[in-house]
């Protein structure tokens, strides 16, 4: 299939319903979305939400009433051509307030694809006839035979600002990426959520093993072109090359009056999870299961040569973490736990959640890795976000372009990542002194297990100033296999600060494993 560009000229697609054909010849390609999202960069954010009509607006309607409208399978984009993937619509209203215009293309084609009621199935809702045809859906979602010959699976979703979800062969919906995240986890200005507000679909032929989207990103402060090349399989990968312009400070103000402050952080590749509790889990709750989350940790890979490893939290209070992390190799939120004993919960798989890693595709330069976990009290909520910062922002209207690939993983080819890894953190109080905590860390790998039980290595640990280590030991774990690290930790007295901790195991000067690294808040 072809990748960069297409040639296109306009037919008319034979869908059910009313579409309209429009004529337009040039090149779809990363170029022909960047044109358009630097055009609509000169101009103040338009709110697609003005566009929705009011029979679909959330006090119209509900959650239950949205949950009538299914999208009919019968009228998938590409079914009838039987062709290596197909598209299903997701329907706007209720929470899905931004309508998004989809185009389709193909080497000689282009034309939008309207929105069609009769592609769905409204149950009694009786709202047909009520929605302009250039109203737009409110995403979509991508179908390829993952798991079986003539099985049609979700190998994604695009839905909601500018979320998505992929899969890989036998996993399930876990956490999701984002196009762009600004000012995620600021605690002196709110956070701004960019939108897709355009698709262009590049229509697959047969025997294609990859699919090509094009998204136009749009904010009140920046616009953006995105181009992903999606490439299912066992892990499926996405390659992503995104152009950002960010508006003039006129074009911001004349949107948004209270945005009156420059943008601090840009999150290049986002990704967002959640974290309701785990084993490292000092806030419990009165649930069945042992551990409930979509990842359990955070994974980096510095430029040094270091591998961090940060085990997840649910923080009574937000908690906003920043590791300097200048020309980073990848990083990833991981679902390490892959035991069903872990969950012991038949309806969520979380044990079957892919991981996400994120590889830049060339030097990302200087800047900071931001980790940002919001307190939640149920597992509805979405509390963990991790992306990457430039340190040199891009000027006004001058285009900012970076890329880099996403690999939905499973548990297997999440060892590949780290071999020598931590399996396990947990926390708890020491019986002995009521202002000790007492923290286990298991880890694992090929240069562990080759180390025999008589002389285990050395774990080398520290604190920031508000605390110290006061006991550090090592020992064979024999029933998991792993070498376990207990430490005891003492914050400061009065200290009500998050203390800053980091253990990696060492014989002599080698280096035998990842760096554990936490940060403990005060209860």
């Amino acid at each position: 299939m072809w990748r960069r560009s297409c040639l296109i000229l306009t037919v008319v697609m034979a869908l059910t319903g009313r579409v309209a054909a429009s004529l337009e010849s040039g090149e779809v390609n990363l170029d022909y979305v960047v044109k358009r999202a630097e055009e609509r960069a000169r101009h103040p954010f338009h709110s697609p939400r003005a566009d929705l009509p009011k029979v679909l607006r959330q006090d119209n309607l509900d959650y239950d009433k949205y949950r009538q409208i299914r999208f009919r399978r019968s009228q998938a984009l590409w079914r009838v051509e039987n062709l290596p993937f197909r598209i299903e619509f997701f329907h706007p209203g209720y929470l899905y307030q931004e309508p998004v215009h989809v185009y389709e293309f193909t080497a000689t084609h282009l034309q939008p694809i309207r929105f069609v009621e009769d592609f769905f199935d409204y149950g009694g809702l009786n709202i047909e006839n009520e929605i302009p045809a250039n109203t737009g859906y409110a995403g979509f979602r991508v179908l390829y035979q993952l798991n079986k010959t003539n099985q049609w699976d979700e190998l994604g979703a695009f839905l909601g600002a500018s979320y998505y979800r992929l899969l890989g062969k036998n996993q399930r919906y876990g956490q999701s990426a984002r196009g762009l995240a600004v000012d995620c986890g600021e605690m002196d200005r709110p956070e701004e959520f960019p939108i897709f507000t355009d698709w262009w679909l590049g229509k697959p032929q047969p025997g294609d093993k990859e699919l090509t989207l094009f998204a136009l990103l749009d904010s009140v402060s920046c616009t953006g072109a995105y181009e992903f090349i999606i490439h299912p399989g066992d892990t499926t990968t996405a390659d992503v090359e995104a152009v950002v312009f960010l508006r003039k400070p006129k074009q911001i103000l004349e949107a948004n009056p209270q945005r009156k402050l420059p943008i601090k952080t840009i999150g290049m590749a986002p990704l967002t999870s959640m974290f309701w509790f785990g084993k490292n889990s000092e806030r419990k709750f009165d649930d069945y299961r042992q551990e409930v989350h979509d990842a359990d940790g955070l994974l980096v890979h510095m430029d040094n040569g270091e591998v961090l490893w940060r085990p997840l939290d649910n923080p009574a209070i937000l908690r906003h973490q920043v590791f300097y992390a200048p020309h980073i190799r990848g990083f990833g939120l991981l679902q390490r736990e892959r035991s069903f004993a872990a969950y012991q919960d038949m309806f969520n798989l979380f044990q079957r959640e892919p991981s996400v890693w994120v590889e830049p595709h060339s030097d990302w330069g200087e800047g900071d890795l931001h980790l940002v976990e919001l307190s939640a009290n149920y597992e509805g909520l979405d509390n963990i976000v991790a992306f990457w910062d430039p340190k040199n922002k891009p000027a006004p209207m001058q285009p900012f372009r970076f890329g880099y690939t996403l690999y939905w993983e499973n548990g297997e080819a999440d060892i590949k990542l780290s071999e020598n890894r931590v399996v396990s953190t947990r926390i708890g109080l020491d019986a002995g002194q009521a202002n000790t905590r007492v923290i286990m860390i298991d880890f694992t790998g090929p240069k562990l297990d080759a180390i025999p039980q008589n002389n285990p290595p050395e774990a080398i640990a520290s604190c920031s100033t508000n605390a110290a280590i006061v006991w550090n030991q090592v020992l064979r774990n024999t029933f998991l296999k792993t070498w376990r690290v207990v430490l005891k930790m003492q914050p400061n007295p009065g200290n009500t600060d998050p203390v800053d901790i980091r253990c990696t195991l060492q014989q002599g000067t080698n280096i035998l494993s990842e760096t554990w690294t936490y940060q403990w808040s005060p209860p």
